[in-house]
């Protein structure tokens, strides 16, 4: 199954069914904070609501068309981060996360992020990579600027969010530009 070390703190895996607790506990113990821009929170109620969705995140990853993986910082369950779907044809993906409250601040999404994109490229040879994310998210506009990925534009009313909907901004990262990155090599 997929997993790999990002740091000496961080590392990223495929979730399987036995992790459903885990993931349940962490979806419940930060759900005001998630639900701001996931829509999804409220429809986990328990950790079998998560045995579905699991299924779908291992047969995405074994018919090679993205992933959801879980994020563990020391050895703990803090986030996810995953590929919503990858076109081969246009060697295309875009990249979605999440992160506990309690351990933001730590770098640990900046650090994924910049092991998946460096993944992405090296490994599996894609060339575009994207993330949206809600104007208002201030916190995770920072990750995409930080990584040097270009703002293309906003898309307007992009997300229905429970009673409103939330405008999208739209970064990109292209494999020619990630190989003049700073980031290239960060571990």
């Amino acid at each position: 199954m997929f997993s790999f070390k990002v740091d000496n703190q961080i590392g990223i895996e495929l979730l399987q069914q036995q992790h459903k607790e885990e993931l349940f506990k962490l979806v419940d113990n930060n759900r005001e904070h998630l639900r701001k821009w996931l829509l999804w929170v409220d429809k986990r109620k328990s950790a079998q609501d998560f045995e579905p969705i699991i299924s779908i995140w291992i047969n995405n990853y074994a018919n090679n068309n993205g992933f959801d993986a879980g994020i563990r910082y020391n050895g703990k369950l803090v986030g996810m981060i995953g590929l919503h779907y990858i076109d081969w044809k246009n060697k295309a993906t875009s990249i979605g996360y999440f992160l506990s409250e309690e351990a933001q601040g730590n770098g640990i999404i900046t650090k994924s992020v910049s092991s998946l994109v460096n993944y992405l490229f090296k490994e599996l040879d894609l060339n575009r990579i994207e993330i949206q994310v809600a104007v208002n998210n201030l916190k995770s506009i920072t990750i995409p600027r930080r990584l040097g990925f270009v703002q293309e534009g906003i898309k307007r009313d992009g997300q229905w969010l429970y009673d409103h909907y939330e405008d999208l901004i739209t970064f990109s990262l292209l494999k020619n530009e990630w190989e003049k990155s700073e980031w290239i090599n960060l571990k």
